[in-house]
C-alpha cells in the first residue's frame, strides 16, 4: 500500500492492491508509480536504532531511523512537486503470534528551544521496559523511551496530543486472515518524553488488530 495526504489540496491519495512494481522500495530509495500519483524519493539512511525482541515463543527484528532527510518529487495530477523534508523508515522482520495488536506513532518536528526531533513510540510490540524500539531523536541522536500508554481513539500518547487531519483505514476478513487497521495522518503538540516540549510536529498514529 501506499498513502499521500496532501494538506494543501486537503485531499488523501492512497491504494492497497496485491499487483507487482506499484511501490518500490530499495535501500536509500522509494518509488510509487501509480495512475493517481508518482512518487521518487531519496533517503540519507543510517545505521539507525536495532533491536530484537520476544514476540511470543518467537522473535521480532526491527530496525527504525528517524529524522533522516528525504528529497526528491510527488507528482500529482500532471503537477510536479518538489520534496525536502525528514522521514522516519521502519523495517521490520518478526514472527508474531496469532493475535497480535498493536498502537505505534512515528513522526518528526521541532522543539521548542529549535532542535529537530522525531520519534517512534509503541505499545503492545517490541515494548519490554528495556532494550525496546521506542525511540526519541534529538538533533539525530537516539535515545530510548520509557513505556508508553496510548489513549484508544489515538488522539495522544502519554504527553504527546494527536490531531488527525485524514485517516487511511481498511477493515478485511479472509477468514483465516482478519485486519482492522486505523493510520490517521495529522499534527502533533504537547511533549516528547523526557519532558520535550514540541513547537510544532507532524506524522501519523497507527492501530492494528490481526489474526494471521
Amino acid at each position: 500500500f501506499w498513502a499521500v495526504w496532501d494538506r494543501a489540496g486537503g485531499r488523501l491519495y492512497e491504494r492497497t492492491t496485491l499487483r507487482r512494481n506499484t511501490v518500490e522500495l530499495k535501500t536509500s530509495s522509494v518509488r510509487v508509480r501509480d495512475p493517481l500519483i508518482t512518487v521518487e524519493l531519496m533517503l540519507e539512511e543510517t545505521e539507525g536504532v536495532e533491536t530484537v525482541c520476544p514476540a511470543g515463543r518467537n522473535y521480532a527484528w526491527t530496525r527504525k531511523q528517524g529524522g533522516i532527510p528525504a528529497t526528491g518529487f510527488v507528482e500529482i495530477a500532471g503537477e510536479r512537486r518538489p520534496f525536502a523534508a525528514r522521514a522516519v523508515v521502519d523495517d521490520t522482520a518478526a514472527y508474531y503470534p496469532r493475535h497480535t495488536s498493536w498502537r505505534w506513532s512515528a513522526g518528526v518536528g521541532t522543539l521548542s528551544d529549535g532542535r529537530p526531533a522525531a520519534w517512534s513510540l509503541v505499545s503492545g510490540v517490541n515494548d519490554p521496559p528495556a532494550a525496546s524500539e521506542r525511540t526519541v531523536w534529538i538533533d539525530g541522536a537516539p535515545s530510548e523511551a520509557a513505556p508508553c500508554l496510548f489513549t484508544d481513539d489515538l488522539s495522544s500518547v502519554d504527553g504527546l496530543r494527536f490531531e488527525s487531519e485524514a485517516e487511511r483505514e481498511r477493515n478485511e476478513n479472509f477468514l483465516i486472515v482478519r485486519s482492522r487497521y486505523r493510520q490517521p495522518f495529522g499534527t502533533f503538540s504537547g511533549e516528547l518524553p523526557g519532558g520535550l516540549k514540541l513547537a510544532d510536529g507532524y506524522g501519523v498514529m497507527e492501530r492494528h488488530e490481526v489474526r494471521w
